[in-house]
């Protein structure tokens, strides 16, 4: 595989979607309601098809699964693309958003990048060399002490089918770290995780697109990513469906936080 083709392709597919979503986030264009807490906007399409037109015309047998559109190809190389992650901030015109784009090499994910149109930030990484914050290199925070960090988190989509149970997580939390933040959108709560912003971050009910990239950024940044319960969270494990719990640390920290998630 063309190392240079791929990684062309990616950062020009997320610069031009994150020029789409910067020229039409005061748009307000909600065109459906997926689930009741779940929105798709016009932003959403107008992103993902720039991006698979871009893939397309150079890698025309690959495997491209996204979002919003049927999973399509049954090529060994595959794109997993979260055309805009944060679309209920979006919506509200909120600028917490990105891009997420990775690509996948026999199940292995080895190119990702997510990009933050709204601050200019493209978190970026290739398996074996490294994460970046704008070209410059990065890794995760040194914190060692739980009662010191900065977490982060997200509520799933049927937080109102479940409410105790994510809300008792988020309490055991809160009487042990300095802070918790909860951004609405979990490619850059990873990113963060990525460049030290934040010391740990954990979700439920993630999808593939969600994580693909970021797990990638995260793990050449030095962090350490599983599921609740401390086993390791593969990217060789995603497939096109939940990811059921994620969790992500600067690694110090981590055996702690599967303390307080078991």
């Amino acid at each position: 595989m063309d190392s240079e083709k791929v990684r062309s392709t990616l950062l020009k597919s997320l610069e031009g979607a994150g020029s789409i979503l910067k020229e039409t986030i005061l748009e307000r264009r909600v065109m459906a309601h997926k689930t009741e807490l779940s929105l798709v906007t016009e932003s959403d399409h107008r992103s993902e098809e720039l991006i698979v037109r871009n893939i397309l015309k150079q890698f025309p047998d690959h495997s491209i699964l996204t979002e919003e559109s049927p999973a399509r190809g049954k090529s060994p190389y595959r794109w997993i693309v979260d055309p805009l992650d944060g679309t209920t901030n979006f919506a509200h015109t909120y600028p917490i958003a990105c891009i997420s784009i990775a690509f996948e090499d026999h199940g292995e994910v080895t190119f990702g990048g997510v990009y933050d149109p709204f601050r200019d930030e493209l978190f970026y990484a290739e398996k074996g060399h490294g994460a970046t914050l704008n070209s410059l290199p990065i890794v995760v925070s040194q914190n060692p002490v739980l009662a010191k960090c900065l977490l982060s988190t997200g509520f799933p989509y049927d937080r109102r089918e479940h409410p105790d149970d994510y809300l008792a997580i988020f309490k055991s939390f809160m009487f042990l770290v300095q802070g918790i933040r909860r951004t609405g959108a979990a490619a850059l709560d990873l990113a963060y995780v990525a460049c030290g912003r934040f010391d740990g971050f954990w979700e439920s009910k993630l999808m593939t697109w969600d994580i693909a990239a970021a797990h990638l950024i995260v793990e050449e940044a030095g962090g350490k990513l599983s599921d609740f319960s401390g086993k390791p969270l593969s990217l060789r494990n995603l497939k096109n469906e939940l990811v059921l719990q994620t969790v992500a640390s600067n690694g110090f920290i981590h055996e702690e936080m599967i303390k307080v998630l078991k």
